[in-house]
């Protein structure tokens, strides 16, 4: 009976379980989860598969995703084992902690190569971070002893992706009653980067190969991104728990109209997308941010603000490409503004932008956290809508 290959994904949280274990298992992978969450790993160790609920706006399913093993991170020498023999790989642990697996990499591809196993081996790298996958490679780099160093780049891609599936954390109640459940929206396409890969493409299902993937990584942030930051912003301003309560709010809905035309406009005369096409995507999402099933709460969707400011990110970046394209970024300028108002105390980036917006200034943050001078048409058109939040009662918490 030939072997199952082995499909190794670092992360088994809402992009490991909630997306890529199911691409996987449908592929013919046997899934070896690697997580540090150690009553996780050992609940899906135990029933050698997860419950993946799938919610979408006219039916729940449940579906039982096996077979999957898991491996805990902090286990070097069992993760290295794993990936010296794994057919594919993919990483969704958060950019932060790509250095810290980057190890166990380059132990198990030590280990496979020393074998004279030098078939290419392609990693997934499903991380919210742009340079992500050169990042990883570096710290592999790193650790590999210097006889092998020069192997990397021949045999292992670090392929960049796009992840669009929507999947909220698990309750304290849903895990009590099953450890491995994980709840996601149905969608089910893996936009990859075509020219990343080494060696033969892996088949898998509702992954697709692009190219230029620049044009989709900006579609994602400008588009999916941005708009979950404005509902996530705007929608704490008016005092809302879920997004897409925001999405029904009078005084969002056109704001967020406005700043995802403002992208769309701008993504089209940069990247060339159809504009029939685009706005067909756009509608897309809406409907999917408005499914109730999936309850995503304002403070996941408004988290960490100092990140999502920066001058590349899903608003400033978003307003930016608007600006080169002559595009006056009205709507994108509110939520820039609400970011910066966002002042949620159970949020520890949001009190550290409060405590520096008091020490700076609106327009020392504006130029140290979003590279925007104070002189520019974008910091007036961001000052007086943040005064506008600030001062007008509809934006004080009161839907």
């Amino acid at each position: 009976m030939q072997e199952c290959p082995t499909a190794v994904i670092f992360g088994a949280g809402s992009v490991g379980r909630g997306f890529l274990g199911q691409l996987f298992s449908e592929s013919g992978y046997e899934v070896v989860f690697v997580d540090v969450d150690e009553p996780l790993v050992e609940a899906l160790a135990r029933r050698g598969s997860y419950t993946l609920r799938l919610s979408g706006i006219e039916k729940v399913e449940d579906l039982t995703i096996g077979p999957v093993r898991a491996v805990n991170g902090l286990h070097t020498g069992q993760v290295a084992a794993e990936v010296a023999k794994a057919s594919l790989m993919a990483t969704a642990v958060g950019a932060r902690a790509l250095a810290v697996i980057a190890k166990s990499i380059a132990a198990g591809l030590a280990q496979r190569w020393e074998a004279g196993q030098t078939t290419p081996l392609n990693v997934i790298v499903c991380e919210n971070l742009h340079d992500a996958p050169d990042l990883l490679r570096g710290y592999v780099r790193e650790t590999l002893p210097d006889a092998l160093k020069p192997c990397l780049r021949g045999r292992v891609g670090f392929v960049p992706a796009v992840i669009a599936r929507m999947s909220p954390v698990p309750t304290s109640e849903q895990r009590s009653a099953n450890p491995t459940l994980i709840v996601a929206e149905p969608y089910k396409v893996l936009p990859v980067d075509r020219e990343a890969f080494v060696g033969d493409i892996p088949q898998v299902v509702g992954m697709e190969t692009v190219t230029p993937f620049t044009a989709y990584v900006e579609r994602k942030l400008y588009i999916h991104n941005a708009a979950h930051a404005m509902l996530g912003y705007l929608g704490y301003c008016r005092g809302y728990a879920y997004g897409y309560e925001a999405l029904d709010d009078p005084w969002v809905r056109p704001l967020l109209d406005q700043a995802l035309d403002e992208a769309g406009r701008a993504l089209v005369a940069e990247h060339g997308f159809d504009p029939q096409a685009l706005q067909e995507h756009v509608q897309d999402i809406l409907a999917r941010f408005a499914n109730r099933a999936l309850a995503d709460p304002i403070g996941r969707l408004a988290r960490d603000p100092l990140r999502k400011l920066a001058p590349g990110d899903r608003l400033v970046g978003a307003a930016r490409l608007a600006e080169r394209h002559a595009i006056r970024p009205e709507g994108l300028a509110w939520g820039i503004a609400a970011a910066l108002a966002y002042d949620n105390p159970d949020d520890t980036h949001a009190m550290e932008l409060q405590t520096r917006l008091a020490q700076e200034g609106l327009g020392g943050i504006l130029g140290y956290v979003c590279d925007i001078r104070e002189d520019e048409p974008l910091a007036d058109l961001v000052c007086r809508r943040y005064r506008m939040l600030r001062e007008e009662p509809q934006w004080q918490g009161r839907p």
